[in-house]
């Protein structure tokens, strides 16, 4: 057609019609940019900005718990698990390591000190098993680095699991077929794999594969979905009122001693009964008295009671005790109720095989 049109006319057409030709694509660009994908919003910044604080705070809690002098596998997860559910590896084979820290239940045994071999209850609250093994440190006076260490000492402890010396439960164990068969697979570059050493470590390498988690880390991961408005006003209550000074990391806690009270007197919180003197009771030293290495709030609202001598059965009221004693602060009701319904987002799921009693122990 335009070679029937004579050459000027040409050019004025180009000329006409080529910033419509713009005009229109533009338009058509610019309709594209303003459709959205189905199902997607606008993210306020407010919230944009609580996420980004959150992330840098806190961690996503990582997939697998790592000791290189300690490398997990199937076999030793396997004599890991059935050692931490044998009555054996007590003195009168009263219990086993899961009567404390009963995997049924979040990891402790809900009692405010457990009853040792003897039948007679501890000092001290049993700390939750799961995740246990990304803390800096174990017990609650951090005197153990790793869940290497710490599986051994409640076994030969008199007033826990009572085994008289490290031999004696060797023996034990030796006489026993299965157990044979275990260790010999577990360790099999060994010569005798039967040392208290590797008892610890099966025990430990089961313990690294015990990892809970939960909304609060798909959270973390970018999905803004995964808490409540409620959840996350509690998270911001959280930042805002300080306790991130102590709970922080993909724990929110486990890797620092802290002391407590900050503030007033341990018996201002704790009335009643015979203070808690913390790191002291091992050390001597006067600069540890009433240390204690800060638990995780993994899985928190499932693992009362609270504090080191399990005294406080609420959490509502240990989050107000805390406040007080460690920020100098009288927390509302609102932030209290706010950060009660966060905590529950930190509650992951205890797998079924670990609740699951061995059926070589059966």
């Amino acid at each position: 057609m335009l070679n029937l049109i004579p050459k000027q006319m040409k050019k004025f057409l180009i000329v006409l019609i080529a910033p419509a030709l713009v005009l229109f694509s533009c338009a058509g660009n610019q309709q594209k940019n303003d459709e959205k994908p189905a199902g997607s919003k606008v993210i306020p910044q407010a919230e944009k900005d609580l996420l980004t604080k959150a992330a840098a705070l806190f961690k996503v809690l990582p997939t697998e718990a790592v000791n290189a002098e300690n490398p997990v596998t199937d076999a030793k997860v396997k004599l890991g698990k059935i050692l931490y559910y044998d009555n054996r590896l007590s003195k009168d084979q009263t219990q086993s390591c899961n009567t404390c820290h009963n995997l049924s239940t979040y990891g402790v045994d809900n009692l405010p000190t457990s009853p040792g071999d003897n039948g007679i209850p501890g000092t001290r609250n049993s700390p939750t098993v799961l995740n246990a093994a990304f803390k800096t440190a174990q017990f609650w006076d951090g005197r153990n680095k790793d869940v290497e260490e710490q599986a051994g000492g409640p076994i030969l402890n008199p007033a826990e699991m009572a085994i008289p010396n490290e031999q004696f439960l060797i023996d034990r164990l030796k006489k026993v077929e299965m157990y044979q068969n275990l260790f010999a697979t577990a360790y099999p570059s060994e010569t005798d794999p039967f040392t208290y050493k590797n008892i610890r470590h099966a025990i430990a390498a089961f313990e690294r594969t015990l990892i809970t988690p939960s909304r609060f880390d798909n959270y973390l991961a970018g999905n803004y979905d995964a808490l409540s408005t409620r959840e996350k006003t509690g998270l911001k209550a959280f930042m805002d009122v300080g306790c991130i000074a102590c709970h922080s990391g993909s724990l929110l806690g486990g890797t620092m001693l802290q002391k407590f009270p900050l503030f007033g007197k341990y018996e201002d919180y704790i009335p009643g009964g015979n203070p808690d003197y913390g790191k002291f009771v091992e050390t001597k030293v006067e600069t540890d008295k009433f240390m204690f290495f800060v638990p995780l709030l993994r899985n928190v609202e499932k693992t009362a009671p609270y504090l080191s001598d399990g005294s406080i059965a609420d959490l509502a009221a240990t989050i107000r005790i805390m406040g007080k004693a460690e920020l100098n602060k009288d927390l509302t009701d609102q932030q209290v109720n706010d950060m009660l319904a966060f905590f529950k987002t930190l509650t992951g799921e205890v797998a079924d095989d670990w609740q699951t009693v061995p059926e070589e122990l059966k």
